[in-house]
Formats: C-alpha cells, structure tokens, sequence
C-alpha cells in the first residue's frame, strides 16, 4: 500500500508547497498517497467490523475516512494549502466531524503513530465525559488501565491546569478530569507503515482499545 516513494511524495510537497507544483504533480499524488490511502481503509473494514462494528471505514475520495488534502487557513498564519501528511479517520456511524470518537492513522515524514478517542471534544461531548468520570471513576479506571489497553496504548493530549468549574480537587480522578482531550496514542514506525503487515497491526493495536473508546461511546451515549 504505502511505499518509501510516498514518502518522498511528502517530503517533496513540504518543500514545494504551492498550487503549482501540486496540480503539476497530481498525478503522483492519487498514485503514491490516495489510492494506497483508499486501499488500506478498505483492508480496514472488515477489520473494524469484527470489534468496533458502529465505526465505518469508507474508502472514498471525499468525504470518507481519509482526510482532505487541503488545509484551512482561514484563521492560520501559515498560509500553505496542503497538509504534509496522510490521515486517515475511522469515525462512529453518528460523528460527524474529527471531534468525534474515533480511530486515527496518522503518517508524515517526521512522525507516524496511531490514536483513538475523542481530539478537542466539544464543550457538551467534554462535560459529559468528564461527568461519566466523576460518576463512575471504578469503570473508568478499570478502561483507562487495562493490561491490553497500557501495554499499547499512552494517554495524550492538553489538560487544564486546575480542576475544571464543578468539580471535586480532591475526586480520585481530578488528574483525569482536568483532560481537554481524551485520546490514546500508539508509536508506528516507517518501515511498519510500508511493511505487508499494517492491517494486522492496525487491527491488533485499535482492539486493544475497546474498553476506552467503549467508555467514551458510553459518556456520549452512543452505541459503541
């Protein structure tokens, strides 16, 4: 699927980051980047239905599971119009955005890596998060240390560095609480991403984190 020339695709867009050079190289584009994107998340569907079956795999050039190419610069200083790496978003059947709970690849020149759970969650999918937490903290204890789940997987992202208004300092979870994002991060290497086993990996790695991603489907009440 993916090749040391894809790579080198993106290694050549981050120096040549302009409408000219991409329209001149399109081409190579849908051969090194869209078209290995589009068969992988097909390999994945099959593959995510067999422990995540309300998460939609959807190969399609627009609108599916890989994420578009072009960036937002709207309210950026960076004003470059292509994003330097490939990714790719397994979402639930009833997200609609990359807020969502979802399953991540993510593949760049610098750093490749796979993640889950909730980037940025909006301010009612947070609360209810963090209430879910505060309710039950046995259960979310159980999902966020589970043997499978820690041996893979690392917790990641921003905090807040007081407890969030309402409650508890002294709550067993309050380090918990204070997250702004509820996502898991897992390394990939290079030679992984190119190598015949990425599926398999990519399967091993994302079910290992269904106790997680389960409690999240739960605090957003969405079947997980």
């Amino acid at each position: 699927m993916f090749t040391k020339a894809t790579f080198n695709f993106l290694d050549e867009l981050s120096v040549n980051n302009n409408r000219a050079w991409f329209e001149a190289n399109k081409p190579r584009y849908e051969a090194l980047v869209r078209e290995p994107a589009l068969d992988f998340i097909e390999a994945m569907d099959p593959v995510l239905a067999t422990f995540a079956p309300n998460f939609r795999a959807e190969p399609r050039k627009m609108g599916g599971s890989l994420m578009r190419v072009f960036r937002d610069t709207r309210f950026s200083r960076d004003k470059t119009p292509y994003k330097t790496n490939i990714g790719i978003q397994f979402r639930h059947a009833l997200g609609k955005d990359i807020h969502a709970p979802g399953f991540y690849v993510h593949i760049a020149t610098d750093e490749c890596f796979f993640a889950v759970g909730c980037w940025h969650p909006e301010s009612d999918a947070l609360g209810k998060i963090r209430d879910l937490i505060a309710q039950k903290p046995e259960k979310w204890f159980a999902a966020r240390s589970d043997k499978k789940f820690v041996a893979q997987w690392e917790l990641w992202g921003d905090s807040l560095t007081r407890p969030p208004r309402g409650y508890d300092a002294s709550h067993p979870a309050i380090e918990d609480l204070k997250r702004k994002d509820f996502v898991a991060i897992a390394p990939l290497s290079i030679p992984e991403t190119t190598g015949p086993g990425l599926v398999k990996l990519a399967g091993k790695r994302f079910s290992a984190s269904v106790p997680f991603m389960a409690f999240l489907c739960e605090a957003l009440e969405v079947p997980y």
